[in-house]
């Protein structure tokens, strides 16, 4: 009897499986929003607007204080369509999905995660403005704990937590952990990858966690606040210096203490920010995140204004100009959305394809004949969005090797 071919169909479950094996980082994020795209047909730019929640003040005594509410929203794009190219033959639609995976499937959804991955961390962590400094000293059990304190004062939920570790990170923290763990609760690592610790994070590693190369300020940046320009807000104006910020460098300004997301009582630590833009050649102003705010339901600084002068110091490894930091990443799921959204379905136009969707992932493969160089080349598509939407809920931890 003659071998059946394999179809789309089977293809694109085999390559949902995997992509959701070998995807660290997308599997931990929020993932609630792609019927949204589904329902409203996405092109490319497609966007939905996600309300933030809304925060109030409480008022003491029984006089009733009524207060506007000011909604605010992010937008969640979906912009970005990755592909893997590669040539099969009908012959080769005969083998079983076993051998025929491991020819074409597996080698080509590696790459696509690897590369959708590194895009969506790497991106999305340049907006985490938390940050546990620890240049000076090699990675320790103690950065983990840090960063769970750092989480617990911004009242992130305790469940649905993940460290991400960079591969030199990874070898300190098992060292750390050896003998922390019991026989009967490793199952699952063998199957994802992902250990629980005893802090409440879900472990695992990732090699897309690269250095991020910050710019040619340094530690005591030479920069201060000049209060004839703009002290509030996502922008801040600064008196001119000769170095430079990076996107996703991140700054403490003297005297702005963080305080607690709901009392607003001064945590006792600077707030940091994240410049969320290049700053230029010599930098004058700094888009930040989160915007400052002295006052009302969002006060995220401890102080009612900022005066003239105050230090702009830069984080982590600036002891030199263009310093690169070693970092890994803590966060809960709803620190960080990624979504993705159906590309066009051509097998309903005769062509031989299919689109499917797998644990949240829809792809797209789809394969013509070129009747002039006589190959039939297939392209495994997806195409997705990705915003960092509660990055308070997220902490870069930065220490040596």
């Amino acid at each position: 009897m003659a071998n059946s071919l394999l179809t789309p169909t089977v293809i694109l479950q085999e390559a949902g499986m995997l992509f959701h094996q070998k995807a660290r980082f997308i599997g931990r994020c929020r993932r609630d929003y792609d019927d949204r795209f589904a329902k409203s047909g996405a092109k490319v730019g497609s966007t939905i607007a996600l309300r933030d929640r809304n925060q109030f003040t409480v008022t003491t005594g029984a006089t009733l204080a009524v207060q506007d509410v000011t909604e605010s929203s992010q937008n969640l794009t979906v912009g970005t369509q990755k592909h893997v190219g590669m040539n099969f033959t009908s012959a080769d639609l005969t083998l079983t999905i076993d051998k025929f995976s491991e020819r074409y499937i597996e080698p080509a959804v590696a790459a696509l995660v690897a590369n959708v991955e590194s895009d969506a961390i790497i991106s999305m962590r340049k907006q985490v403005a938390n940050f546990i400094d620890d240049t000076l000293n090699p990675f320790s059990y103690l950065d983990v704990a840090k960063a769970k304190q750092k989480l617990d004062e911004y009242l992130t939920p305790s469940e649905d937590r993940t460290l991400l570790l960079c591969p030199t990170h990874a070898t300190k923290y098992l060292d750390a952990t050896k003998g922390l763990f019991l026989p009967n609760s490793l199952g699952a690592q063998y199957g994802s990858g992902i250990v629980k610790d005893i802090t409440g994070f879900d472990v695992g590693v990732t090699t897309h966690l690269t250095a991020h190369q910050s710019g040619t300020a340094v530690a005591t940046t030479g920069y201060s606040v000049d209060n004839s320009g703009t002290t509030s807000g996502s922008t801040i104006t600064l008196k001119t210096g000769s170095t430079t910020f990076l996107k996703g460098d991140v700054i403490t300004i003297a005297t702005l203490n963080a305080v607690h997301p709901e009392t607003k009582v001064d945590l006792g630590y600077l707030q940091p920010f994240v410049v969320t833009a290049d700053s230029g050649a010599s930098a004058t102003s700094l888009q930040i995140r989160p915007a400052i705010v002295y006052t009302g339901a969002k006060k995220n600084v401890s102080t009612s204004s900022l005066g003239a002068d105050r230090a702009v110091v830069k984080l982590g490894n600036a002891a030199a100009a263009s310093g690169t930091n070693t970092e890994s990443l803590a966060f809960h799921k709803d620190a960080f959305i990624f979504a993705t959204a159906d590309l066009e379905d051509m097998s309903q136009y005769g062509g031989w394809g299919g689109r499917k969707v797998m644990d949240g992932v829809s792809m797209r493969i789809w394969r013509q004949g070129d009747i002039v160089n006589d190959t039939a080349p297939v392209r495994l598509d997806i195409f997705y969005g990705f915003l960092a939407r509660y990055p308070q809920m997220a902490v870069r931890i930065c220490a040596n090797g």
